[in-house]
């Protein structure tokens, strides 16, 4: 999914074409800008998708992203040789505005709940750098869903590196810039969430009390020497990292502690979505699973919400069964290789379901979440 380096990186040694690095946001649209569904129909809502800011990207270069990422670390030659020319292939769908609404006028979509790239976290920049650079991100997404709002809503970053400026950075998104959600890596330089020396508990309470989506993506895998082979870093590490990342999330008591958090995971919940029944048969058997919470770990993983990039209508329709169709809701990681292309036909695909619930998975659910009117 992730790239060696970003879109507009200048290493010569990288040897990117011009064409693949330059944004055509300033351009004129050379596609006609679609109109969302006709009066009275459901919208199909994407709350999974991304778009990286060039601009951005160019001033985070003094810190050498790509080589701290743990998708570069973690990966052979031939992983970084295909991430390489995906680089190239897909920058445009990130960046160029013409590019993403003519895909999503081919995949079916109305609306997409755009997202950094996950590699413009930059949680491993100096707080107040940082702090910076997520601004700048949040101004770009704010711009490109003031200028498209048929089309676009906005889902921002913040700099957990540091809490009190990602409190500050979260209400300037929400309150000032009119962000709908915030979009969260599963750890913070390897440091679960939950670890006390980030502070993070003022981060969910806030979030809590504003009533806006967290969007929880993973980055890669931490201490993943046995997953640089095949690409296993992201095939396994990241639904392996959303995994640990909610366990703690349970585990540590931030959902019994803030109950009115709404948390979507990516890639369906990864692996503990589909495994639920150990953790609640080691809280039942086990006294130090039980130190914080007071109800089976599998109660607070209910309040999540999940998107369908499951690849499967079956374990999609398990997680539907096993969730309700009012949690999980359309998602195709657009642009990159692993997302889904055809996320409308799988969820058509998924057997016996009724026509109001495929409405909701398609966009009623990120209506409701995100305060987007679910008919036009």
């Amino acid at each position: 999914m992730l790239y060696t380096c970003q879109p507009g990186c200048a290493n010569p040694l990288h040897k990117h074409s011009a064409a693949a690095t330059k944004t055509s946001e300033a351009k004129k649209l050379s596609v006609p800008v679609k109109k969302p569904a006709g009066k009275n129909k459901q919208l199909r809502i994407d709350m999974h998708c991304h778009y990286f800011n060039p601009a951005v990207g160019k001033k985070a270069a003094v810190l050498n992203p790509g080589e701290q990422e743990m998708p570069f670390i973690f990966a052979n030659q031939l992983t970084r040789d295909v991430n390489t020319k995906q680089m190239k292939d897909r920058a445009p769908k990130l960046s160029d505005i013409a590019v993403r609404l003519a895909d999503m006028d081919r995949m079916g979509i109305d609306i997409q709940a755009v997202s950094p790239a996950p590699f413009q976290y930059y949680y491993f920049a100096e707080p107040s750098f940082g702090a910076e650079l997520a601004r700048d991100v949040n101004d770009g997404i704010a711009h490109l869903a003031g200028q498209w709002p048929d089309r676009f809503v906005g889902i921002g970053t913040v700099p957990l590196q540091n809490a009190d400026m990602a409190v500050i950075e979260l209400e300037r998104a929400v309150n000032k810039l009119g962000l709908r959600g915030i979009e969260i890596n599963t750890h913070v330089n390897g440091k679960n969430l939950t670890d006390p020396s980030l502070g993070l508990e003022k981060f969910f309470r806030r979030v809590d009390e504003l009533g806006v989506a967290l969007f929880m993506h993973p980055n890669g895998f931490t201490s993943a020497e046995r997953l640089t082979e095949h690409y296993l870093n992201n095939v396994i590490g990241n639904p392996l990292d959303t995994t640990i990342a909610v366990s703690h999330l349970i585990f540590d008591g931030v959902m019994e502690r803030h109950p009115g958090l709404k948390i979507l995971l990516a890639h369906a919940g990864g692996y503990l979505a589909h495994y639920w029944a150990r953790m609640d048969h080691a809280h039942r058997a086990r006294p130090d699973c039980r130190t914080v919470i007071s109800q089976p770990p599998s109660s607070y993983l209910e309040k999540f919400y999940f998107d369908t990039i499951t690849f499967d209508p079956v374990m999609l329709g398990n997680l539907i069964d096993r969730y309700g169709a009012d949690h999980v809701l359309l998602g195709t990681d657009y642009p990159y290789d692993m997302g889904e292309e055809d996320p409308i036909g799988l969820i058509e695909s998924v057997k016996r379901l009724k026509r109001s619930d495929k409405d909701m998975i398609m966009g009623g659910n990120a209506a409701r979440l995100l305060n987007i009117p679910a008919k036009r």
